[in-house]
């Protein structure tokens, strides 16, 4: 198959971000398609040694066209910004238009791309959600604009795991979601045992605004400093050490976060060095804590972590709040679920008393439920069957 996935990977060239569209490309390029990346939307992309959203995408498309290169896929890429339809990178404006035509498949990686007429060229247009809820929350709220761009799409797929079963409150609102999860390339991600680590860790960031999403008189919020705020004394009740890698721009919730024991440190410089530093950090951690956006937590879509799955793939447990996923990945050895503090202090106990062997059914889960090349065989099976060539 040819295979066009749109993404934000320059808008966005963070760690994270970067890692969630490489492995997805990896994983349909080693099954054999082709695969390209294209980015062409009308967001400018942000710029770090400006640090700011800049219409010069000099550091987006050198970002991309590196990180490309390195996993072997160096001329499989495009890069546009809508308002200059015609000043292309990578590809020419009418390559790319013949790109669309002739591909067999177009997925919206994020659903970050609002899909114009060329794109809509493409026979089966794939929505891909990566972060759950928000947009089912606005759909269910009457926002026409949401379900005017899920409706460009003839297929629509959720890393929302939980969706549809009883325990499970996200409003659907008539759309047959597909389910899909985070895939990752274990060859990039070895594991390293590293005993003597001293913190539990996590990359991301503290407190955003912007996304919150009211439905039938109640809020669901996007921030995830709403969920850290609950567990605030978790480092006084316990011998373990925490360092947090989060955004934190607020003065007082960094000194709020320090007076309870928590090591915060920037993510900033380690998530701009994509093969270095940010998988380096994860891979010096003893395990991660981490909690999830109230939205999936208190709907339970089942929503999981690219970043746990590579703390995971790194053979480091992972300790993360409950939104569901443990309803089809094991939790219990290598993963733990928790929603109250004393399941957090549990999960930490567990790991710490036999560390070695948390750490291989870490590794074992990665192996078993997200390597790259598994899930997305099981997302292109899943497709409708006018879908597959």
């Amino acid at each position: 198959m040819r295979i066009v996935v749109l993404g934000m990977m320059g808008q966005s060239p963070f760690g994270g971000q970067t890692w969630m569209h490489l492995h997805w490309l990896l994983g349909f390029h080693r099954l054999g398609h082709e695969v390209w990346y294209v980015e062409d939307s009308a967001a400018w992309p942000f710029d770090p040694v400006e640090n700011t959203l800049t219409e010069n995408p000099r550091y987006a498309v050198r970002h991309i066209a590196d990180a490309m290169a390195r996993v072997g896929l160096p001329d499989r890429w495009a890069y546009r910004l809508a308002h200059r339809p015609q000043e292309t990178w990578g590809r020419s404006a009418t390559e790319l238009r013949e790109l669309y035509r002739t591909c067999d498949l177009l997925i919206n990686l994020t659903g970050g791309t609002i899909l114009t007429d060329e794109h809509r060229a493409a026979p089966c247009r794939v929505y891909l959600e990566t972060d759950p809820v928000t947009v089912e929350l606005k759909i269910a709220s009457g926002d026409a604009f949401a379900r005017e761009m899920l409706a460009a799409h003839n297929v629509h797929v959720t890393y929302g795991e939980n969706y549809g079963a009883a325990d499970c409150g996200v409003p659907l609102a008539g759309i047959a979601w597909r389910k899909t999860r985070q895939p990752i390339a274990l060859d990039w991600w070895p594991m390293v045992f590293t005993p003597d680590a001293p913190y539990f860790t996590t990359i991301g960031n503290y407190r955003q605004s912007g996304q919150d999403v009211t439905w039938n008189g109640t809020t669901y919020y996007w921030s995830k400093h709403h969920e850290w705020e609950k567990f605030l004394a978790l480092p006084q009740r316990t011998r373990q050490r925490f360092e947090l890698a989060l955004m934190v721009k607020d003065e007082a919730d960094r000194q709020k976060l320090e007076a309870h024991g928590w090591r915060i440190v920037s993510p900033w410089e380690m998530s701009l060095d994509v093969f270095g530093a940010y998988p380096r950090y994860i891979r010096q951690s003893r395990a991660e804590f981490t909690v999830a956006k109230d939205q999936n937590v208190r709907l339970r879509s089942g929503w999981f972590s690219e970043r746990d799955v590579c703390y995971l793939a790194s053979g480091k447990p992972v300790v993360a709040q409950d939104t569901g996923f443990g309803a089809v990945v094991p939790t219990g050895r290598g993963l733990f679920a928790f929603r109250a503090p004393e399941d957090a202090l549990t999960a930490i106990e567990q790991i710490n008393a036999d560390y070695p062997g948390q750490c291989r059914a870490a590794r074992e889960l990665a192996e078993e439920y997200f390597a790259c090349e598994k899930i997305a065989a099981a997302f292109l099976a899943d497709l409708p069957a006018e879908a597959r060539v």
